[in-house]
């Protein structure tokens, strides 16, 4: 993938629905989320149209804070790509995920500053200002590898200032910490953020 990807969300939509475009503006995945499920269920497309399905996101259980998220490739030979997991109570405050692949925890990715997300849920409750609170209080997820550099990021994901949509950008740092992700592991990094974007839009 041509990074950085840039994610945006559907405002008027009966089901959560994300376009993402690649550094040249090409338009690589539209990822659709079912409405009204008791277990989540996302579609990820490789056109808005949605005539042709790359991926798709399961929860292994009905709604649950600690569900394990299964990605598998349907585009290509079936196979599970790997994993997203919330870590439990940990994730209360920051946001904290694990991705594995063949059982085995690769990466992690957790929210960089969760005072942001605390300051946007009481200035979005006051009158006029809390209309600003999409454009001033924007949340940054960080992933890294598993044994690395904790501060480092090999992939980083930050909501874009905006009024009248959801954005995100996901990006390669200049100078990624520890050896560069596999073209398999920035996928499943990718792949991962997405349904991160989901689980967390309620969040900030």
């Amino acid at each position: 993938m041509r990074l950085p990807l840039d994610l945006r969300f559907k405002k008027i939509a009966l089901a959560p629905q994300i376009s993402v475009r690649d550094a040249a503006g090409q338009l690589v995945l539209y990822v659709r989320q079912k409405a009204f499920k008791l277990k989540e269920s996302v579609t990820v497309f490789g056109d808005e149209a949605q005539s042709r399905a790359l991926y798709r996101i399961d929860a292994d259980r009905i709604v649950d804070f600690s569900a394990r998220y299964r990605i598998t490739d349907v585009d290509g030979d079936g196979r599970e790509l790997g994993t997203v997991q919330r870590r439990g109570m940990r994730s209360i405050w920051r946001a904290h995920y694990e991705v594995q692949r063949d059982g085995v925890t690769i990466m992690e990715v957790r929210e960089e500053n969760p005072w942001i997300r605390v300051l946007d849920g009481l200035m979005s409750d006051i009158p006029v200002v809390g209309l600003f609170t999409g454009y001033a209080f924007n949340p940054t997820y960080r992933l890294t590898a598993v044994g690395g550099d904790g501060d480092g990021a090999l992939l980083r994901m930050r909501k874009r200032p905006s009024f009248f949509e959801s954005r995100f950008e996901i990006e390669r740092p200049a100078s990624p910490a520890g050896s560069p992700l596999t073209d398999d592991e920035e996928r499943l990094g990718v792949l991962g953020l997405l349904m991160i974007v989901l689980l967390e839009r309620h969040r900030g």
